[in-house]
């Protein structure tokens, strides 16, 4: 018969035990961080109503096809609403099998680029599409996608008409830090008040853009985004995406 043995441990190995429990016990971490995924289910998120299995955790990471079969809302949203914080996830695409032929080619304030009769310019790429709603409201949404621009930017401000330049220019990404399709890329997102900062992979990419009318709070989303049409083909960049090591920090 084997004895039980006390085994201490001590130093980084320790810290990381300690960092690990925390994690899927949902207590906060030393920088003040909770997890919004628990890596083994969807608690603390609604799945849609008659998804069908599309959203769903693999390997502890959220995974889904673009395919949900809800005849309402295809979004993963938080149970729980959200005023001020700074929000850490990983994301990747994991493949673009949809060609784009309507990529714009996006200047630095915000418009987009017309050849000398004044037509936009547009490309033909490889694109899958998802997000993160801020606040409740998909007119609210970080985007992830293919597009040359890069990851980052509030794509439904940046198109509204009624935007005014400054703030078009201020959701506009400054330049493109996404990794290629199928690597881990690193959102930290930070609402405050009504101004919003993205840093993707470690490089800011908005500074801080002010939205007049954002929400004071709301829930959060991973955005279902495209389809499949009648002969089974993608209609639309898919959201072919997978997510990971979701934290919020609550900013008073």
């Amino acid at each position: 018969m084997s004895k039980s043995r006390l085994v201490l441990i001590s130093g980084p190995a320790a810290l990381l035990v300690a960092t690990s429990l925390a994690w899927a016990a949902g207590r906060s971490d030393a920088d003040g961080f909770t997890p919004l995924f628990n890596g083994k289910d969807f608690t603390g998120w609604t799945v849609p109503q008659g998804d069908g299995g599309h959203w769903k955790v693999v390997d502890g990471m959220i995974d889904y096809d673009a395919q949900s079969e809800s005849k309402g809302d295809k979004n993963l949203w938080t149970d729980r609403e959200y005023g001020d914080f700074v929000l850490k996830l990983d994301w990747r695409l994991k493949e673009a099998p949809f060609i784009n032929k309507n990529v714009p080619y996006i200047l630095p304030d915000g418009t987009h680029a017309k050849d000398v009769h004044g037509k936009e310019l547009k490309l033909a790429l490889p694109d899958a599409d998802s997000g993160v709603f801020l606040r409740g409201d998909g007119h609210y949404q970080i985007n992830m996608w293919c597009w040359p621009i890069g990851s980052g930017e509030i794509y439904s401000v940046r198109m509204d008409p009624k935007t005014s330049p400054e703030v078009r220019a201020a959701v506009t990404p400054s330049h493109q830090a996404d990794k290629p399709v199928g690597e881990w890329n690193h959102f930290e997102i930070t609402v405050k008040g009504k101004t919003v900062k993205v840093d993707l992979n470690g490089k800011t990419v908005l500074a801080g853009a002010t939205i007049p009318d954002m929400p004071d709070k709301g829930r959060l989303a991973l955005q279902h985004h495209g389809g499949k049409n009648a002969a089974g083909e993608w209609a639309g960049p898919p959201s072919l995406v997978q997510f990971k090591n979701i934290a919020i920090r609550e900013l008073k």
